[in-house]
């Protein structure tokens, strides 16, 4: 009945509760992932990143390496995701300084496949995050104003809606309305406008969890759509969201994403209240 290790950190200020579960054993119910990202009875975070080999994951993709380390990640309303950028930087981060893996590059299993890293000596993280998908055209409702946007699949689903007001005047306290035909599972809604020639500013209202200061997959996708509402099928930008800067690229065969990823700290959960959180 020991304790439960666990490190707090974040990617640009997108914040998770890390539980390295290197044999498997970790019962993480949703009731659980709720506590603990709750910032008043819990520690506090948008999400869960547990550690563990691909074959103790029963949905992992068939290409993932069931001996490698996978990114079981779960949003703070305990529903499961598919990928998280932010949070596979600080995946990855944690993964070198707790030598399970070497600095440099490596595969994360995730479930949206194998996703290749790596880490750089100032702290930093590069991603390949795989292709940028547009699958359709739809619109997101803000305070009763509809705005359109680009439906892309980075491994999940997203709308990215190129704006020319001032996304710092919106409200995003309440979900952005979606169409659920076409995004029956939910959506993560980004919100951007142009900076410059070279980079965009954008908030972003994330599926489960709500507003918060960074989504990697949202800064792919809002870079996707910015390129494909201009008919170029490749090209860069930095992305400037509420927690920092991140840089993204569009290739002509995926797409990579680079920002900072800080472990901030690291204790241990007392068993008891885990007991009770289930």
């Amino acid at each position: 009945m020991r304790d439960i290790d666990f490190v707090k950190g974040h990617g640009t200020e997108n914040d998770f509760v890390v539980l390295p579960d290197l044999d498997g054993t970790l019962d993480l119910t949703a009731s659980r992932v709720r506590a603990l990202c709750d910032r008043n009875r819990g520690l506090g975070a948008d999400g869960v990143l547990r550690v563990v080999k691909g074959a103790a994951v029963e949905d992992a993709p068939s290409d993932v390496d069931p001996d490698g380390w996978f990114m079981d990640y779960r949003n703070a309303d305990g529903s499961i995701a598919e990928m998280c950028g932010n949070g596979l930087r600080l995946f990855a981060a944690y993964l070198v300084d707790a030598g399970l893996a070497e600095r440099g590059e490596f595969v994360v299993g995730t479930r949206s496949g194998p996703r290749p890293v790596k880490t750089h000596e100032d702290g930093s993280v590069t991603l390949h995050m795989g292709p940028a998908r547009v699958f359709g055209r739809s619109h997101a409702t803000v305070s009763g104003e509809g705005f359109p946007g680009v439906a892309i699949d980075v491994g999940n689903p997203h709308l990215a809606c190129l704006i020319d007001s001032d996304p710092a005047d919106l409200d995003l306290t309440v979900p952005p309305g979606h169409d659920p035909v076409l995004f029956p599972h939910g959506v993560n809604v980004e919100l951007f406008r142009r900076k410059g020639p070279d980079a965009i500013q954008m908030r972003v209202h994330e599926r489960g969890v709500g507003e918060t200061r960074s989504c990697g997959t949202g800064t792919v996708a809002a870079v996707a759509a910015m390129l494909h509402l201009a008919n170029q099928p490749t090209g860069a930008s930095y992305v400037d969201v509420l927690g920092g800067r991140v840089r993204v690229e569009i290739t002509e065969d995926g797409s990579t994403l680079t920002g900072p990823a800080v472990l901030v700290a690291r204790g241990r959960l007392d068993r008891r209240w885990w007991d009770s959180a289930s």
